[in-house]
């Protein structure tokens, strides 16, 4: 297990241990869970934003169809 010394706003603290009292309660590790759990959101969040960026670059590049009656993509929606 890692250990992470950070600094953050007060507000933004004071706002997060909040939600996690509500959420988990005030238990050994409550606090320690809850930011594993919005680093994982985060992580995911961040990986799916790449794979969205690069489908959108796959989907801009043309396309050789060979032999069929569209040679590019673009030709398919013009219409």
């Amino acid at each position: 297990m890692g250990t992470i010394t950070i600094n953050i706003k007060d507000e933004v603290e004071k706002e997060f241990r909040d939600i996690v009292k509500s959420v988990h309660g005030t238990k050994k590790g409550d606090l320690g869970r809850a930011l594993t759990e919005a680093l994982q959101k985060w992580i995911s969040d961040k990986k799916q934003d790449k794979i969205a960026r690069n489908a959108l670059k796959l989907i801009e590049q043309d396309f050789d169809f060979g032999k069929r009656l569209y040679k590019h993509r673009y030709e398919l929606y013009e219409r």
